[in-house]
């Protein structure tokens, strides 16, 4: 078994049945679900716990923003502000930079600067860990987040799938630790790790997430007062839920939904939408044909957010290096693709099969 088929703890039904994907029943997940976040049961389950505490935390602002603040331009900001801002730095900094390496920081202090442009919502190791399995295991048995098994399967997977095997090996673990070592994250030792569950300690975790929210709502606070600041956070809850949804949409609902003349990866039914690529840039089924690539937006219409921000990053200086594959994708799919329209020939397998970059 290779080491991404066994880096994640597999829920009690397990992910296969007979060697084909197992879908469980509702009443199944919700059960792994609660398990799972039931840290009396054992403290190992507290990256789940916190993960959806502080998600749900969000609901709090929110609520003071709708009975003492509301108004409709405010609204309207912190729309915004969860979708585009929130949304391209999670495309940034989550995806691909911690998971993917797509490019490179010129010093720790970019890092920083960068992994702190917002106020902390998610754990990093239940995105970049598991995140890793899906793009090993893509719509297979093991992809912690498969569409095919259902909307609730992809929605509470980052409880019921994503965490990380307690019961792994030092050297298992220290493989692990090597995914997430870029990334600036304070690591356990192996002997903390068996104690906690976890890559991160959560004495850090809790310290990162309350300096950052204290610090960001101070900023809100400053700017524009409780009415901004309490829009803004309650917001950023929009995104916090909302973005344990996309991988269920971003791969056709678990049906196959790839359009000829956009979606140019073959080998899964990952898809390019345009609300996600305008507000984030996340740009899917470019970004599984080309998964290290900072860049997924490849076409005239497609704006890629993310992209400009590592673009003008690197002119600053801030960025060192970083991997863009457009042209590749251009001479590769998308001019053959603009000379079959011509022609009027059939889809070359040889083509479209195809591997995509690194």
């Amino acid at each position: 078994m290779a080491f991404l088929d066994r880096v994640l703890d597999p829920p009690s039904y397990g992910f296969e049945r007979n060697g084909q994907l197992y879908v469980p029943t509702h009443r199944e997940i919700f059960a792994e679900f609660f398990s799972k976040l039931n840290i009396f049961r054992t403290r190992k389950n507290w990256v789940a716990l916190f993960s959806w505490v502080t998600s749900l935390s969000f609901g709090i602002p929110l609520a003071l923003f709708f009975m003492y603040h509301f108004s409709w331009g405010l609204l309207a900001l912190g729309f915004v502000y969860s979708m585009v801002v929130l949304g391209t730095h999670g495309t940034i900094w989550l995806h691909r930079y911690s998971t993917h390496g797509a490019y490179q920081f010129k010093n720790a202090f970019f890092r920083e600067l960068c992994r702190n442009l917002v106020p902390k919502i998610v754990v990093d190791e239940a995105y970049v860990i598991s995140h890793h399995v899906h793009h090993s295991l893509v719509e297979q048995p093991g992809d912690p987040y498969n569409a095919r098994a259902g909307w609730l399967y992809c929605f509470l997977a980052d409880v019921t799938h994503q965490g990380i095997n307690k019961n792994l090996d030092r050297k298992d673990y220290e493989h692990a630790c090597k995914l997430m070592k870029h990334t600036g994250v304070h690591l356990n030792s192996y002997e903390q790790y068996q104690k906690w569950g976890s890559l991160c300690h959560p004495g850090y975790t809790v310290a990162h997430f309350a300096l950052s929210w204290a610090f960001w709502y101070g900023v809100f606070f400053l700017i524009g007062g409780h009415p901004l600041a309490l829009a803004l956070f309650g917001m950023s809850g929009v995104w916090a839920i909302g973005v344990r949804t996309f991988n269920y949409d971003g791969h056709g609902g678990g049906k196959d939904r790839r359009r000829d003349g956009v979606d140019f990866n073959t080998r899964d039914q990952s898809i390019n939408q345009l609300w996600p690529g305008f507000v984030a840039g996340e740009w899917h089924n470019n970004h599984h044909l080309y998964p290290s690539g900072a860049r997924s937006g490849f076409l005239p219409y497609q704006l890629d957010l993310a992209w400009l921000f590592i673009r003008s990053w690197a002119w600053l200086g801030a960025i060192s290096s970083y991997r863009d594959y457009k042209q590749d994708f251009l001479t590769r799919y998308y001019q053959p693709w603009l000379e079959r329209q011509k022609t009027g020939a059939p889809p070359s397998p040889a083509a479209s099969e195809a591997p995509g970059g690194p």
